[in-house]
C-alpha cells in the first residue's frame, strides 16, 4: 500500500512494481489509510510524512498500537533526510525511512527486504 497525497508518487511506485506480482494499494491520505489497511491487510506500507487530514508519522503511530498491525512493515516517504526526521520516523514506529524521490533500484530494494 502507498499512501501519498501526491498523484505523482502513487503512480510513480506503481509503475516501478509493474510487471512484479505485486499488487499495491493507492491512498491519498492516512485518515482513509486506517479503514483500507483493516479492510485490505496489506503486506508492507509506504506512507507520506506530510498528508492532509492525517500525516504519516501520526497515521504510523495509530497502525503500529493495533495488535494485529504492529509488525506490519512501515516505510516513512519524506522529502527531508535529516537525522532528527528519520529518529522522529523510529520513534512513531516506522521500520524504514526512504528520501523523495526514490529511485526505481530503492524503491525494489525495500520492498524485497520486507517481502520476502
Amino acid at each position: 500500500m502507498i499512501i501519498d497525497d501526491s498523484k505523482v508518487i502513487r503512480k510513480t511506485a506503481v509503475m516501478f512494481l509493474d510487471g512484479l506480482d505485486y499488487e499495491v494499494l493507492q491512498v491519498e491520505n492516512g485518515f482513509d489509510a486506517l479503514s483500507r489497511i483493516m479492510d485490505d491487510m496489506p503486506d508492507l506500507v509506504f506512507i507520506d510524512v506530510m498528508m492532509p487530514r492525517l500525516g504519516g508519522y501520526e497515521t504510523c503511530k495509530i497502525i503500529k498500537q493495533n495488535p494485529d498491525f504492529e509488525s506490519l512493515p512501515i516505510v516513512i516517504l519524506s522529502s527531508k533526510d535529516g537525522i532528527l526526521d528519520k529518529a522522529k520516523g523510529k520513534l512513531y514506529g516506522c521500520d524504514e525511512y526512504l528520501t523523495k524521490p526514490f529511485t526505481k533500484d530503492k524503491l525494489l530494494e525495500v520492498v524485497k527486504k520486507y517481502l520476502t
